[in-house]
């Protein structure tokens, strides 16, 4: 991937939290994750096997005086860090970090749409291994007070173009974003006037499921889910122990291939004797025994009508309806005697 095919891509996210050790254990547990020093002060890798998947650090000061919570910071990709920063101040947005040089890895900037939601734009110094950044953020979503103001500053920004929108009802209208005839992110009206504008970035897991369970265990809350969204993808957001939202995301195959893992719960939940006491359970469970000692001992009574039952096909069945066929054949040879009587 060349610098100017990098423009509009996610290529870095980066966890800025109060707590950057606790961070790492919590997040270890519930992501196939884990932490690597960077080389750099106060810098931590996340990387999952060898591969590097994003960033970690303290959030700064400034940012904490201001209020602004723990969050998950993602990168956008551009050929001129410098000529966006220029055009999105142009088009109504902040600059919140002027752009800067990271030594051997590039040049970046941190800025906030007009809307007032923070991300950060980077150009690479060098082309990534493997042709593109590593990654295993799937979505990216944006919860904006203006949903279509928010469309055209990233638009013009990146090139990024409007996909298809599907209708919430009272919450509007979810519009997704794509990039290079790809979807890559969705954006909708935050309903929630207490909550200011954010990006919420996707990880990819094997279990939606066990993810949730597991954040709840090591402290997090899960704020949505898990659930199953349109197209079949399962999802659940959740909330560090420090308060930086992210969420989750199964592909849609991957949770197909689970049916019967995902009816047992609610197969359990309308069972009658789910709701029993353990002493009627364990009733409800031996009277099935009764019939079926009795049908026994009724076989055993009857062995050589049971064989002849099951003996018996479809076709063998019907001809044992001969007596009446019988009965016909009777009436029809009396019939033909009357007429010898007569003469």
């Amino acid at each position: 991937m060349s610098n100017a095919d990098i423009r509009g891509r996610f290529v870095w996210h980066e966890l800025m939290t109060t707590d950057p050790h606790a961070a790492g254990a919590f997040y270890s547990k519930v992501l196939p994750w884990k932490t690597q020093a960077s080389g750099m002060p106060d810098y931590t890798l996340w990387v999952a096997g060898k591969t590097q998947t994003g960033g970690l650090m303290a959030q700064p000061e400034s940012a904490r005086q201001a209020g602004a919570p723990p969050s998950w910071l993602v990168y956008i990709g551009t050929p001129d860090v410098d000529a966006t920063t220029t055009a999105a101040e142009r088009l109504g947005g902040r600059v919140l970090k002027a752009p800067a040089d990271i030594p051997s890895v590039g040049r970046f900037a941190v800025l906030s749409d007009p809307q007032g939601a923070t991300f950060a734009v980077f150009t690479p110094s060098a082309q990534p291994a493997g042709g593109s950044a590593p990654s295993g953020f799937s979505w990216h979503e944006l919860a904006t007070s203006d949903q279509q103001g928010a469309l055209a500053f990233y638009a013009e920004l990146f090139g990024w173009s409007s996909g298809p929108a599907h209708d919430m009802g009272p919450a509007g209208t979810y519009q997704l974003v794509e990039h290079g005839g790809a979807q890559v992110g969705g954006v909708y009206k935050l309903m929630d006037t207490s909550k200011a504008p954010h990006w919420l970035t996707y990880i990819q897991v094997a279990s939606v499921d066990r993810a949730a369970a597991a954040a709840k265990a090591a402290g997090g809350r899960v704020t949505q889910g898990p659930m199953e969204v349109p197209g079949g993808s399962r999802i659940a957001q959740i909330v560090d122990p420090q308060g930086g939202a992210f969420a989750v995301h199964e592909p849609a195959k991957q949770a197909a291939e689970k049916p019967v893992a995902r009816a047992k719960p609610a197969a359990a939940r309308k069972s009658p004797a789910a709701r029993k006491s353990p002493a009627k359970r364990a009733a409800a469970k031996k009277a099935p025994a009764r019939p079926a000692k009795r049908a026994a001992a009724k076989a055993k009574k009857r062995p050589a009508a049971s064989k002849r039952a099951a003996g018996r096909s479809p076709a063998k069945k019907k001809a044992g309806k001969r007596p009446a066929r019988k009965s016909a054949g009777k009436k029809a040879a009396k019939a033909a005697r009357k007429p010898a009587r007569k003469k």
